[in-house]
């Protein structure tokens, strides 16, 4: 496996180190970044609890409003290595910074759209920038605290995929509700603005240590771990993105909540996921089979149960908190797989992660928009109970392998 062309940060040549000096302010800047990927993951699910708004105000049915979701998916995953490899030799304080503003540039569009075609613009600036910030950003918990607190660093930046969800999405869908769907995007930029100043006040220069080429993320496609956690990324994103993206007309049209109900269900979900990126992160360094297989068998039975007992609101909040929980655990899991498979390579190994998760919430949201046009909310859950499963096979076949990692767990 091609091995990457690095470029020592400091005189003492030593890369994977914090600068001098950063330890001890680390965390502010630790919390900056994960401000700022809640941000970008708030903009991009949004548009699950807006989804019916939005799409009335543009006469266009709920399937063409998913294509909110399938734009950023499809611009992230092609611009992760291809960002990632043009700024190699940038700062990548400057790198973050910029993606802030690119963010808060494309909320405010959004909000002034006048028509659907504007909003899908903005989506593709998201794109742009969920590709570059993630890609950066989830690697740099190793520069920015000491080694001891890495783990405990990691868990705090992807804490911001659920934090999104229980506080970003109910949020904006009650702002949505309390005004309209175009105050939400405004309240989104104003609070992406915030994080800008943040990211510039508490994150140090940061020099690239690694640069990374194309030709050191195909090399890594020849392994067969890497393969292993595309397959299972690609089809427990699928299975989660294709239900999700969905989630609110099935409550509407199933669960027969009102607007009000949808915030609250929502706002379940989303704190069963901070639980379960805690405990995910708690348990995959030490178990990462065992953790992501156990994760594609919950989110199966919570999304293939959901037409059946989620008629009812007790049974619709019972499954739901069940695959919040196990959806948290999902995007820690799955960098871990990508992290172990090659961990001479970090922000390597951030980009694959970044371009299948975000390919896969494209084609997720597409798949599931064209089955909730052509069936109902209920033939789609079951959709993404279908592809859980099939993850939930493929880590099996990883275990019936007797695979390790490069580490040798």
């Amino acid at each position: 496996m091609a091995a990457p062309t690095t470029s020592p940060a400091h005189p003492s040549g030593e890369p994977g180190r914090p600068r001098p000096g950063s330890a001890a302010n680390g965390w502010p800047a630790v919390v900056s970044v994960t401000l700022g990927i809640f941000a970008i993951v708030t903009t991009e699910i949004l548009p699950i609890g807006l989804l019916t708004e939005i799409g009335t105000s543009f006469t266009v049915s709920d399937g063409s409003a998913g294509l909110m979701m399938t734009m950023p998916g499809l611009l992230a995953a092609a611009s992760a290595p291809v960002v990632t490899a043009a700024s190699a030799h940038v700062d990548r304080r400057l790198m973050l910074c910029a993606f802030m503003a690119l963010l808060a540039g494309a909320n405010f569009l959004a909000a002034a759209a006048p028509d659907y075609w504007v909003v899908l613009a903005s989506r593709v600036v998201v794109g742009v920038v969920i590709g570059g910030f993630w890609s950066i950003g989830a690697s740099l918990a190793e520069r920015l605290v000491p080694a001891p607190s890495v783990g405990r660093a990691k868990a705090v930046i992807f804490s911001a995929v659920p934090l999104g969800s229980v506080l970003g999405v109910p949020a904006g869908t009650l702002l949505g509700d309390l005004a309209d769907w175009r105050t939400a995007f405004v309240a989104l930029g104003a609070l992406t603005v915030g994080v800008l100043v943040m990211l510039l006040v508490s994150v140090p220069l940061l020099p690239p240590t690694r640069t990374t080429r194309l030709h050191v993320l195909r090399g890594m496609l020849r392994g067969v771990n890497t393969r292993f956690a595309l397959v299972v990324t690609v089809l427990i994103v699928l299975a989660h993105f294709g239900a999700y993206t969905y989630v609110t007309p099935f409550l509407e049209q199933v669960t027969e909540a009102g607007p009000r109900l949808i915030t609250g269900l929502l706002l379940v979900y989303g704190a069963a996921g901070i639980i379960g990126n805690f405990l995910g992160g708690a348990l995959v360094t030490r178990r990462p089979r065992g953790t992501f297989g156990l994760v594609a068998v919950v989110i199966a039975a919570a999304t293939l149960l959901l037409p059946v007992l989620g008629g009812r609101p007790f049974g619709a909040v019972a499954l739901l908190v069940l695959w919040g929980v196990a959806y948290g655990a999902v995007p820690v899991s799955s960098q871990t797989w990508f992290a172990k498979a090659a961990p001479h390579a970090p922000e390597a190994a951030a980009v694959l992660f970044t371009a299948s998760f975000q390919a896969t919430i494209a084609l997720g949201a597409l798949a599931g928009g064209v089955a909730v046009d052509q069936t109902s909310p209920s033939a789609v859950m079951t959709f993404g109970g279908g592809a859980a499963v099939l993850a939930a096979v493929a880590v099996w076949i990883h275990r019936t392998r007797r695979l390790t990692w490069p580490d040798g767990t």
